[in-house]
């Protein structure tokens, strides 16, 4: 079965009518954004959304294990996933707007690996001993206090009986974390654009740490964020497309050289972005990114990115499908007029359909 997700942002809202809109065109699931600077507390969102919709799903995209500790984020899944009737995702990166809003840089690898396996000890209803994490490493420890009896592991203790566990969707786009995220969750949704290369390049990684494990390759499903402009004039959207590359490409960068393959291109166009990258417009759809002067080589954008009319989108979509790709968290319908205000995108009304009967 191919999903298809509706990103989320910072125009997300509680509205009913948009909820109940977004399982009406037939999306799977809704990305709700965790930066506290930048948008509305997601679990609020997801909350409403669950008493507005029956059928779509519900995740972060993404939290992290900093603003939010594991045994908080797991209590508020937990939550929304017994008020929906079991649709709610667990989505979690190590950091991006949400800390460096605090002045904050992602999560060191070995305390989102700890956070990973705490989360799912804690969804499924496990004790996990102390550990310090986050803002809790500068405070003293429960045993300075004079109490004859104290916890002595986190759990949660009130999740209904019977409810299903939320499962754990690790966004990644380093090997480090690709690999990490392949063993410990049960998704696995890979930030490294539309590049066929790339995307093989990703699921490669990924499988290997499973058969390196031991573990079964269809244990985990593996999903890819997808930046789409679905227009039969691509002139008329090349501005649009191009304001959306920035955001999500610079992932590839943000930390050092890009790992995977990569073509002269590729390396050209990413290094703008991270020589340039303005975060203080980071989440603000209707601005062109601003990146030093440089502009991104529209060859660079159509690679990174699906942009055309539909027959093109559907013939990228079934080959990444056809990669391995099950569900696409798509960026893009609704945030530019690329169709007339009171119609669906078009992407829904004539590429959605399509690929699932395709495939």
């Amino acid at each position: 079965m191919i999903e298809f997700w509706c990103a989320g942002g910072s125009v997300t809202g509680t509205s009913v009518e948009l909820a109940r809109q977004r399982e009406a065109e037939g999306w799977n699931g809704q990305m709700f954004m965790d930066s506290q600077s930048l948008s509305a507390d997601p679990w609020v969102l997801m909350g409403a959304w669950a008493l507005a919709t029956e059928r779509l799903k519900l995740c972060t995209g993404v939290t992290n294990p900093l603003t939010r500790h594991p045994a908080v984020s797991a209590a508020s899944a937990a939550s929304v996933q017994s008020l929906s009737g079991g649709r709610a995702v667990l989505g979690i990166g190590r950091g991006d707007s949400a800390l460096a809003y605090l002045g904050r840089a992602p999560a060191p690898l070995g305390a989102f690996e700890s956070s990973l396996r705490e989360l799912q000890a804690l969804l499924s209803g496990k004790a996990v001993d102390f550990t310090a994490n986050g803002s809790l490493s500068e405070t003293r420890s429960a045993e300075t206090l004079s109490l004859g009896h104290r916890p002595e592991a986190a759990q949660l203790k009130w999740i209904p009986e019977g409810l299903a566990k939320v499962p754990l969707d690790v966004a990644a786009t380093g090997p480090k974390v690709i690999r990490m995220a392949a063993t410990l969750a049960e998704r696995l949704t890979f930030s490294v654009g539309a590049i066929p290369e790339r995307v093989q390049w990703a699921l490669y990684t990924a499988r290997e740490a499973r058969r390196e494990q031991g573990l079964a390759p269809g244990g985990i499903s593996y999903g890819l964020q997808v930046i789409l402009v679905c227009h039969p004039d691509i002139e008329a959207v090349r501005e649009a497309a191009t304001s959306f590359v920035a955001p999500l490409a610079r992932f590839q960068i943000m930390l050092g050289e890009a790992a995977g393959p990569s073509s002269d291109s590729d390396r050209r166009n990413l290094e703008k972005i991270r020589a340039g990258y303005d975060m203080n417009t980071h989440g603000k759809v209707e601005a062109v990114d601003r990146l030093g002067g440089a502009e991104l080589d529209f060859e660079f954008v159509r690679r990174f990115a699906i942009v055309g009319p539909p027959e093109h989108c559907i013939e990228r979509l079934l080959e990444l499908r056809a990669m391995g790709i099950e569900r696409f968290v798509i960026v893009g319908p609704g945030f530019h007029p690329e169709v007339e205000p009171r119609q669906a995108p078009l992407f829904v009304r004539e590429v959605m359909g399509a690929v699932r009967r395709a495939h």
